[in-house]
């Protein structure tokens, strides 16, 4: 039995609540307000839920994360980040982004991006909390991905490629990104073998919180990422 979270301000359970099956699941109801959001972030939990249920609210145990400067990359994907195949951009298609991100995985399925989850998040870019990370070619979209930074931590939401290797060379330049701006890992929510052959792995959720604690307080200020940044980037 989980809690039922009325709306007002906002206020979790200790994720320490959280039911172990299905792994991490703390309460239903609230809000999707940038309020509550940043209440959430900031303690570890994030919300999950389909179209037609009412908000969940997660905190899985253990939490997969990417420390940004332990981050593997392949001999092939590295010669394709040499070659520059795809034009790499911050912030300038974030409603693109999470459009695509959204986008049924295969014919008939549904997708947890609902329209009330794609309108939160784009108010959360309005604000300069939540960010994207865009892979271009030939002046497409085709691939990137989208999600929220607090302090010298990088929520990552989704990711979607139209194209071989764009979500990686978007996740790459993210990675250098944030490295070079001291921020101290990327959190990828669940375990998967994609994120983990880059170099992800597995924090218990009581240290994942913990270092939350010390590193979403501060850090940068809100406010849209320089498109350009890639730029910078040096894959010699």
């Amino acid at each position: 039995m989980i809690p039922w979270l009325e709306g007002g301000a906002p206020g979790f359970p200790p994720v320490s609540a959280a039911l172990d099956d299905p792994n991490g699941l703390l309460a239903a109801g609230g809000a999707l307000s940038p309020e509550w959001l940043l209440e959430a972030y900031r303690h570890g939990i994030f919300p999950w839920f389909n179209a037609g249920e009412p908000i969940l609210w997660w905190s899985p145990d253990p939490r997969l994360v990417l420390i940004p400067d332990a981050i593997r990359i392949s001999h092939s994907l590295r010669k394709t980040l040499r070659r520059g195949r795809f034009e790499v951009r911050f912030d300038t298609a974030f409603a693109e982004v999470i459009e695509a991100c959204a986008a049924p995985r295969e014919p008939g399925l549904g997708t947890w991006i609902t329209a009330e989850m794609r309108r939160a998040y784009c108010r959360m870019h309005e604000l300069g909390v939540a960010h994207s990370v865009e892979s271009w070619r030939d002046g497409k979209l085709v691939g990137g991905l989208y999600g929220m930074a607090l302090g010298r931590v990088f929520f990552g939401e989704s990711m979607f490629t139209r194209e071989s290797d764009a979500s990686k060379v978007a996740l790459a330049h993210l990675a250098r990104f944030l490295g070079a701006r001291g921020y101290v890992m990327i959190d990828c929510q669940m375990t998967t073998a994609h994120l983990q052959s880059m170099g992800a792995r597995e924090m218990s959720r009581s240290d994942f919180c913990a270092a939350l604690a010390i590193h979403t307080p501060g850090g940068g200020l809100p406010g849209k990422w320089p498109a350009d940044a890639a730029r910078d980037i040096d894959w010699c």
